[in-house]
């Protein structure tokens, strides 16, 4: 696996070369597992709704992952695997996308409770309610996962909310959910976080999981 940090990257950009990355492995090449962040913007995925758009006035995109609109900024950790889902993994099967969202999600909780959130957990979705596809602490989301598939390579990924921006999220319903619905890291852990340890602790947690 090839581990890629973009860096700050615009949206449009990271699906770009997402793209490139997954010809790149549906023709044989090794899988990426990427991070990155991107400047603020409101993509939306297939499911969303015109009641997710409740005031939204900066950037938005159209995104082919699954899901509702989602917010993405600067204060997020985004992890994109770029993975051949043919291949049986440690932690799912061949071909299994539901057991693949699980292990993205059960990775996701286990990174971020080594970063101190205790109480990190994944939630399964009561027939007939809001998705709770994420990281869940008790009420509060605190990483959103979308994915899309083609070519049996997978694409996007997790949103981690890691810095504490009152502003995110608003203006939107996230997944479908009230904005006061999402936290982060830092308001869980009620500290100042560091991105790179963060994006240390993360990478090493995907690394493991997805080999």
């Amino acid at each position: 696996m090839i581990f890629e940090d973009w860096g700050l990257v615009e949206y449009a950009e990271a699906c770009e070369r997402q793209l490139q990355l997954v010809e790149e492995v549906a023709d044989g090449g090794l899988d990426h597992l990427v991070f990155c962040t991107h400047p603020p913007v409101v993509t939306k995925g297939r499911a969303t709704t015109a009641e997710d758009m409740t005031g939204w006035d900066g950037s938005t995109i159209e995104s082919t992952r699954g899901g509702r609109a989602t917010y993405h900024g600067p204060s997020q950790i985004v992890i994109y695997p770029i993975l051949n889902l043919t291949k049986p993994r440690a932690v799912f099967k061949e071909r299994d996308i539901h057991a693949y969202l699980r292990a993205l999600e059960e990775t996701t909780v286990a990174g971020l409770r080594e970063l101190g959130v205790k109480n990190a957990e994944r939630r399964d979705t009561p027939p007939g309610e809001l998705s709770l596809t994420g990281a869940w602490v008790g009420a509060k989301k605190i990483a959103s996962v979308g994915i899309a598939v083609r070519k049996w390579i997978s694409y996007h990924g997790v949103a981690v909310n890691i810095l504490n921006d009152p502003q995110a999220h608003k203006g939107i319903r996230p997944c479908g959910f009230a904005p006061d619905v999402m936290t982060s890291l830092e308001k869980e852990i009620s500290a100042a976080a560091d991105l790179e340890h963060c994006k240390s602790a993360l990478r090493k947690r995907f690394e493991f999981a997805l080999r």
